[in-house]
């Protein structure tokens, strides 16, 4: 097995080029933290810090036969955070942008019957959502958004850390946020 560890940022570069998994890998290691700890800096946000330095490293391997090996592996690797960041601030603009015409459209546009009855259904429809979770991440959202547990309540009825409880929360309002933003573009846009 080589020793990578000698090899400069060009010669990794050149073998990543070359479809090279264990080049890719060391490349990967020796910048995921650095990379990680800028995209942290910016964002002020684990989720998006990691999910961008994915992003960065998922290009990197899909993008690697157009690398020039003699540029600067880790200016690249810098630019291409840079650009990632730069998109999720767009796409993030984007989706306020979205939601605040959505909600003035449908505070201008709508009679309070209509009102209380896409309120019922988009009521139903966030319940639905809220069944098709996975089970422990339902049980988890349902105790602290509907009980109003707190996480340490939640933690112990149930036996599991706080930091899961943290965890699940999060990846049920992701989830959520994610399904019911196109749900709510259709009801409001396309009078479903």
């Amino acid at each position: 097995m080589t020793d990578y560890s000698s090899y400069t940022d060009t010669d990794l570069a050149s073998l990543l080029k070359e479809g090279d998994h264990q080049a890719y890998t060391f490349i990967y290691d020796r910048y995921k933290f650095l990379l990680y700890a800028h995209a942290y800096k910016k964002l002020a946000d684990r989720e998006e810090a990691r999910d961008v330095v994915q992003e960065v490293f998922v290009t990197l391997w899909n993008k690697r036969e157009r690398i020039d090996a003699q540029s600067n592996l880790a200016g690249y690797l810098y630019t291409a955070l840079r650009n990632a960041i730069l998109n999720l601030f767009a796409r993030k603009e984007v989706r306020t942008r979205y939601t605040d015409a959505m909600a003035a459209h449908y505070r201008d546009d709508y009679a309070p019957t209509d009102h209380g009855i896409r309120s019922q259904q988009l009521s139903e429809l966030i319940d639905r959502e809220i069944e098709a979770l996975p089970s422990k991440m339902q049980e988890v959202f349902v105790l602290s958004r509907k009980a109003h547990l707190n996480r340490k309540e939640i933690s112990l009825q149930l036996g599991i850390s706080e930091a899961t409880v943290d965890r699940q929360i999060a990846n049920a309002l992701k989830i959520l946020r994610a399904r019911l933003t196109l749900v709510a573009y259709l009801l409001v846009f396309f009078n479903i």
